[in-house]
C-alpha cells in the first residue's frame, strides 16, 4: 500500500477538512514531522507537485524527472504506476512484486543481478522524448494543463453547467464617484499610504448594500437543500495572473473603514500576484467582484465563484451622451452586470439589490452616513 504513517495535530486535521487539503502533501514541521496548523496554513496546492512516497522513491532512484507529469490519483497526484509507465526496461519493472498488500521494491534475483553487474540503475530508464522536427509555420504547440488551470476548469465548468443563472446588466453614472475619489486620494494615502481606487469605492458601495439584501449575500449547499444566509460580508475579488485566477477574500469588510478596507485589500492584491497567498484567504467568500474596467472592456458577464449565490462584473468607464433633464448631456457611465443563481436568487430580488448598489455608487456620500 502505498502510505506513510501521518502525523497531524487535531487543528491540523481540522483546518485540512476545512480547506480541503490532503495533509499527505503537506510537510510536516514538528517534532518527528509531525503536521502543525501553520503547515497546513501555508499550504499552497497549485504550487506544488505531489507525489506518493513510494512513486517518489522510484523516480528518485532511477533519476526520473517527474516536471510536467499529471497523476492519474486523486487531484492528480502522482502514482507509482504514473513513474512505472516511463520506464521502458522490463528487467527494472520486475522489481516490483505485486501482493496482497501492493507493489513492494524487491532486490533483483542473482540471475538479473549476473546479467547486468555493472550497469547503473539509471541507464536502463528511458524516458520518452518528443521527436525533434523542423518547426514549420503555423505549427501548433500542446502542453499539460497546470494545476491551476485544471482546478480552475474543474470549478468554473461545476458552476456554469450545475447553476442555473440569469444576468441583470445596469448603466451607472460614475460622476459623483468620480469626484469622491479625487477628494479622498490625498486623505487615503496620508493616512495609508496605499491609494484608493475606483474599485476600492466600488467595492465599498457593494458591502455597505450587501446587508440590506440576505439572499444576495448567501451561500447554497452541494446538495441545493439547504440555504445559509451570512450576517457578515467577505469580499472575493477575482485576480488575474499569466497562469491562471486567483479570489482573495478580504474577511469581515463590513466591520471596515475606507481606510482599512484600502490596506487590507492592497495587502491580499500584493500578496497574490507574489503568489504568496495562504489557502485559507482564498476562502470563506460570501460575494464576489470581478473588474475588468482597467482593460476597456465594455461589457461582460462573470461566471459565479460558488458557493456564492451571485457575482458583480465590473466593466471600463466610458464618456457616453445621455438624457438628464431634457437634455443631451456626456455624461462618464460603467455598466455592471449581475449574474444570479436563480435558485437562490429571483429576478426581483436581483433588481432590488441593484436599484439600491447603483443609487448608492451615484450618490456615493451616503456611504459615509
Amino acid at each position: 500500500m502505498e502510505d506513510r504513517k501521518l502525523r497531524a495535530t487535531p487543528a491540523a486535521r481540522t483546518l485540512a477538512r476545512r480547506l480541503g487539503v490532503d495533509l499527505l502533501s503537506v510537510i510536516g514541521t514538528g517534532y518527528k514531522g509531525r503536521i502543525q496548523k501553520d503547515d497546513v496554513a501555508g499550504f499552497n496546492y497549485e504550487d506544488k507537485t505531489h507525489i506518493s512516497p513510494l512513486a517518489q522513491r522510484i523516480a528518485d532512484l532511477h533519476q526520473i524527472d517527474l516536471k510536467g507529469v499529471v497523476g492519474t490519483g486523486y487531484r492528480n497526484k502522482i502514482m507509482k504506476d504514473d513513474v512505472l509507465q516511463l520506464i521502458d526496461d522490463q528487467e527494472i519493472k520486475s522489481r516490483f512484486m505485486l501482493d496482497d498488500y501492493g507493489y513492494h521494491m524487491v532486490s533483483p534475483s542473482p540471475q538479473v543481478a549476473k546479467a547486468a553487474p555493472d550497469r547503473p540503475a539509471a541507464a536502463s530508464v528511458k524516458t520518452p522524448e518528443p521527436v525533434q522536427e523542423p518547426a514549420a509555420a503555423g505549427d501548433s504547440e500542446t502542453v499539460p494543463m497546470t494545476q491551476m488551470r485544471k482546478i480552475i476548469s474543474k470549478r468554473m465548468s461545476e458552476s456554469f453547467f450545475g447553476a442555473p443563472t440569469f444576468i441583470q446588466t445596469w448603466e451607472i453614472d460614475m460622476t459623483e464617484l468620480l469626484a469622491l475619489r479625487k477628494r479622498l486620494l490625498a486623505p487615503i494615502m496620508e493616512k495609508t499610504g496605499k491609494k484608493v481606487t475606483v474599485t476600492d469605492l466600488i467595492s465599498m458601495a457593494v458591502i455597505k448594500t450587501l446587508p440590506k439584501h440576505k439572499y444576495i449575500n448567501a451561500s447554497l449547499n452541494k446538495d441545493a437543500t439547504e440555504i445559509t444566509f451570512h450576517n457578515y460580508v467577505n469580499l472575493g475579488m477575482a485576480v488575474g495572473l499569466d497562469e491562471g485566477l486567483l479570489v482573495p477574500v478580504v474577511k469581515g469588510a463590513d466591520k471596515m473603514s475606507l481606510s482599512e478596507f484600502v490596506v487590507a485589500m492592497k495587502d491580499l492584491t500584493e500578496r497574490t500576484f507574489a503568489k504568496k497567498l495562504l489557502p485559507d484567504e482564498q476562502a470563506g467568500s460570501t460575494f464576489t467582484i470581478s473588474n475588468l474596467g482597467m482593460y476597456g472592456v465594455d461589457e461582460f458577464t462573470a461566471i459565479i465563484n460558488q458557493p456564492n449565490s451571485a457575482i458583480l462584473s465590473v466593466s471600463s468607464t466610458q464618456q457616453r451622451a445621455v438624457p438628464r433633464d431634457g437634455q443631451i448631456v456626456i455624461r462618464p457611465i460603467m455598466k455592471v452586470s449581475l449574474t444570479a443563481d436563480h435558485r437562490v436568487i429571483d429576478g426581483l430580488t436581483g433588481a432590488k439589490f441593484m436599484t439600491d448598489l447603483k443609487a448608492a455608487m451615484e450618490d456615493p456620500l451616503t456611504l459615509f452616513i
